[in-house]
């Protein structure tokens, strides 16, 4: 018997409740850099945000923001294939092109809708897609929609995705993607190893550098170029605007025949509205500000240095992170919620991650560090945290 829309859901209910997988979205009142509030009145200090070079709160974006308001509205209106494609958002394209060293860049409203538009519409039924294992959901969901048969390979293990890639036989096109910088480990990707692999097996290769625009590379510039490669090695690259940029949307980067395809081909682009212009005028700003951000990221790796020495002196594993993305794994499901809970009671905001997110058994606080904090709260995060065996 078909299941009651009531019963469906309340099924589902309890079955996540029963694995203490609840999610629950905590609402804030006030949000400044590292600094937020929450809705019972309580100052925190984030460190869970992905701010980080600290520029959601920058002056000159606040000020840039609110002129353009009055000059274009608080909205697009339309989709950029209507009447949504605005001056500003021509602009920032070939600005961030340049910026890439890409020829050309086309911009979506977020993430998540630049993936799935990308691999929907370069992937079909008899193409193939090999993927690694930690590879973010919405890059897996794009593969998913594209409807392309998909072979996942261990965790930056290139021997696999060799044999994965051999295993695609004859027919059809190649993808070959991965996140650049893992979302929940913070470990980078062998993107020369990739690039040699996607040469030698006539695959294309895909690569989403959320979290490395802005805080890696010259001039904050991202994964690949801080690995020394460019458009021949890496054709496709997609990140986000809401993390070092401070803003939101998100981008993919390619060749000029690319870049046309998927104006004309990906459905996450065409059927979506556009960004609001004074929302892309302050993004113009940031890509200026980002640029000049030499000293903020000179500060923000030193503190992560300095964050990692002292998880060691308290006696916890080194993280093995570089970047501002500090796993710190404590296995248990209900010990990463009590330690969350530790933290906010001492004023730090820190959300433990748990599965699915995760593998089981690999549940964490994902810490993030920004440019925006001060040593001074990495001194407190310390001290909160202690010695393991205290937690």
């Amino acid at each position: 018997m078909p299941q009651s829309l009531p019963e469906f859901t309340a099924a589902r209910l309890a079955r996540i409740r029963e694995q203490n997988r609840i999610r629950r979205r905590l609402p804030f009142s006030m949000m400044q850099g590292a600094r937020v509030r929450d809705e019972n009145g309580q100052e925190l200090t984030l460190f869970c945000s992905n701010d980080y070079l600290g520029l959601s709160a920058h002056p000159r974006l606040r000020a840039t923001w609110s002129e353009a308001v009055w000059h274009y509205g608080v909205g697009s209106t339309a989709s950029q294939y209507i009447n949504g494609h605005s001056d500003q958002i021509a602009a920032f394209e070939a600005e961030l092109a340049e910026f890439l060293g890409y020829p050309r860049v086309l911009l979506f409203g977020s993430g998540y809708l630049a993936n799935v538009g990308v691999i929907d519409a370069l992937m079909s039924k008899t193409d193939h897609v090999v993927s690694d294992a930690l590879n973010h959901a919405s890059l897996i969901d794009g593969c998913r929609l594209s409807g392309a048969q998909v072979r996942r390979y261990p965790h930056a293990d290139l021997a696999a995705a060799q044999a994965a890639l051999l295993a695609c036989g004859d027919t059809g096109n190649r993808l070959l993607l991965s996140d650049a910088l893992f979302s929940m480990d913070g470990d980078p990707a062998d993107l020369p190893g990739l690039a040699d692999l996607a040469r030698q097996h006539a695959a294309w290769l895909m690569v989403d550098d959320a979290h490395g625009i802005g805080v890696l590379g010259p001039q904050g510039r991202g994964s690949v170029a801080a690995q020394g490669l460019g458009v021949e090695q890496v054709p496709i690259l997609t990140g986000t605007l809401g993390k070092a940029f401070g803003v939101y949307g998100a981008f993919v980067a390619g060749s000029e025949a690319l870049i046309e395809y998927l104006v004309q081909a990906s459905r996450t682009a065409i059927f979506a509205t556009a960004l609001p212009p004074a929302l892309v005028a302050s993004l113009r700003v940031a890509l200026d500000l980002l640029r000049e951000a030499g000293p903020a990221r000179e500060h923000l790796h030193q503190l992560i240095a300095e964050f990692r020495q002292g998880l060691t002196q308290l006696g916890w594993p080194d993280t093995g992170s570089a970047t501002p993305i500090q796993p710190l794994i404590v296995g248990d499901e209900t010990r990463a919620l009590a330690l969350s809970a530790r933290l906010r009671d001492a004023g730090l905001w820190v959300t433990a991650i748990r599965p699915p997110t995760v593998p089981p058994g690999t549940s964490r606080l994902r810490i993030t560090l920004s440019a925006a904090h001060a040593r001074q709260d990495v001194e407190r995060l310390l001290d909160a945290l202690g010695p393991p065996e205290e937690s």
